[in-house]
């Protein structure tokens, strides 16, 4: 079957497996992840138990949390921050985030719509329309929107006619500052410190209103 497929479909077919199996092993392994339990200090401690691995934990783990949404992001980012600090954590992370928003881009924009819809109703196809130029805008503003649907946007991204690299992009510009936030808020959590992460928290609050802003002043305009 891959043999009748072009280059550009076998990866993503390749890329789409893998992120379900990263996303199975994580759920349904031998190590039975409670989810309903999942918080920053218990991923701190297995991360601090996975030693070298711990990495590959973190970036696993994200991957998981975009593609299979129960898994909340936040602890995640947080324990990332405390176990590696903020650098290294934002790094994991980022790395982690954008694999699995990639992911789910490669499933809506392989599977299609029916499949994607049957797997999470209607709300996954936000019928976005209009340039490359405008996709991209909305997918980034999106990023800096916390209370914004991360897998959603993703998969509905994949339903739309945005290319491929461009999505890839404006995930990886959106999601850099949030990343840095929780990564540097859970790293000033285990120091005692969270003084910095108050004006950190501050700027990322600035940041999410500029889209928002951008948007009203749009349609006043028209």
């Amino acid at each position: 079957m891959l043999g009748e497929l072009s280059s550009r479909q076998r990866t993503t077919v390749v890329v789409v497996l893998l992120g379900f199996g990263a996303a199975v092993a994580i759920l349904f392994g031998p190590w039975e992840l409670p989810i309903d339990e999942l918080n920053g200090a218990r991923i701190e401690t297995w991360l601090r138990a996975a030693g070298f691995w711990g990495p590959l934990l973190i970036v696993l783990l994200m991957t998981a949390a975009i593609v299979a949404s129960p898994i909340p992001s936040a602890p995640i980012a947080l324990a990332a921050g405390a176990a590696y600090g903020h650098t290294a954590g934002t790094v994991y992370v980022v790395i982690g985030a954008e694999l699995g928003a990639l992911i789910a881009f490669a499933l809506a924009r392989f599977l299609g719509r029916d499949i994607m819809v049957k797997w999470f109703g209607e709300k996954v196809d936000l019928g976005w329309l209009g340039s490359q130029n405008a996709l991209t805008g909305a997918v980034l503003a999106s990023r800096l929107m916390p209370f914004v649907s991360f897998d959603l946007v993703s998969y509905a991204a994949g339903l739309s006619g945005l290319h491929f690299w461009r999505f890839a992009l404006s995930t990886l510009a959106g999601i850099i500052p949030a990343s840095f936030f929780l990564a540097h808020f859970g790293m000033e959590a285990v120091s005692g410190k969270p003084g910095s992460a108050t004006w950190i928290a501050i700027g990322l609050g600035i940041v999410t209103l500029i889209p928002l802003v951008a948007i009203a002043v749009r349609e006043r305009g028209k």
